[in-house]
């Protein structure tokens, strides 16, 4: 069962209080997950800001009740219906939505602003019923990287051959491979290496050594390109080696990766771009939102 979205869970919240007695909103979340039999990988499905999806929109389905003046906090995290609420529910609604809870003038002033703007919306605003407004900024989130993450791709596949070898080993090297000590990472493409393009001493020493291939390709790499690689793998005695690519791999490559005794990581496109996004590899920061919400703490009276 898919997880509801928040305006679905309206009525059935408004009706978990209607025993007209206070329960905490950990209680209520708790109710709503099991009436709608989520299983637990839906119940911890995470959002970007690392909220629980099921969570958030739960909060949202209380906060909408609360400014229609159907619901209200008797303590800290505490709700309880009020006489709104259960006129509400006499009423037997079969959906609880935008245009049911604009009928409550609190909640139409919420939806519109503050009442003494100076400037009103010639309409109404609509509230988009199926998202959160915090799912609403994740989306925006990963739409804006993911056109981050197509620009990067196109840049890698114009860029040289041995500068592609170089921002891979800058990649790993954000990651901390190689420790603090980026000598720790070289490049040995070129003319005579062997199949290897880089090397990562994982010491000082060089006692445990991971070997990369870097290829800048468009087409898919198939199972002959990783047999290759495994080759000059095993002609360096190598334990642990990492194939990155510009492209994919084809189904056989996986499957032959994961039955060679060396142990190759494979790194396409894709993935690629996430690392360099996640690392700060080719980008850099051009603004920043600062999201703040209620210090409940803050409020905690002492006598």
């Amino acid at each position: 069962m898919a997880i509801p979205k928040y305006h679905e869970l309206m009525l059935p919240l408004l009706k978990f209080f209607a025993d007209n007695q206070e329960h905490h909103i950990r209680d209520a979340i708790d109710a709503m997950a099991k009436q709608a039999s989520l299983t637990a990988e839906e119940r911890d499905a995470f959002m970007q800001s690392g909220q629980r999806l099921f969570d958030n929109r739960v909060h949202w389905a209380r906060l909408y009740l609360k400014k229609a003046g159907l619901i209200d906090n008797t303590r800290r995290a505490y709700l309880k219906i009020t006489d709104r609420g259960v006129k509400a529910l006499s009423q037997n609604p079969s959906v609880i939505d935008q245009e049911f809870l604009l009928t409550f003038p609190e909640f139409k002033a919420f939806v519109e602003g503050e009442s003494n703007a100076e400037v009103k919306p010639s309409t109404t605003p609509t509230i988009d019923v199926t998202v959160t407004p915090d799912e609403l900024l994740d989306a925006g989130y990963k739409n804006i990287n993911y056109a981050l993450a197509q620009n990067l791709l196109e840049r890698l596949k114009s860029c040289s051959p041995s500068f592609f070898e170089k921002i891979v080993l800058d990649v790993l090297f954000a990651m901390g491979y190689g420790g603090a000590d980026r000598e720790r990472l070289r490049n040995t493409g070129g003319t005579g290496d062997g199949g290897i393009d880089g090397t990562i001493f994982e010491d000082k020493l060089g006692l445990d050594v991971i070997y990369v291939q870097a290829k800048r390709w468009e087409n898919t790499v198939g199972r002959p390109d990783l047999q290759k690689v495994a080759g000059a793998l095993q002609g360096q005695r190598a334990k642990k080696g990492i194939f990155v690519t510009t492209s994919q791999f084809s189904s056989e490559a996986k499957s032959y990766a994961d039955s060679v005794d060396t142990r190759i990581v494979l790194i396409d496109g894709t993935r690629l771009t996430e690392l360099m996004i996640e690392n700060g590899v080719a980008v850099s920061i051009y603004n920043t939102y600062i999201l703040k919400r209620i210090d409940s703490d803050y409020f905690e009276e002492t006598e």
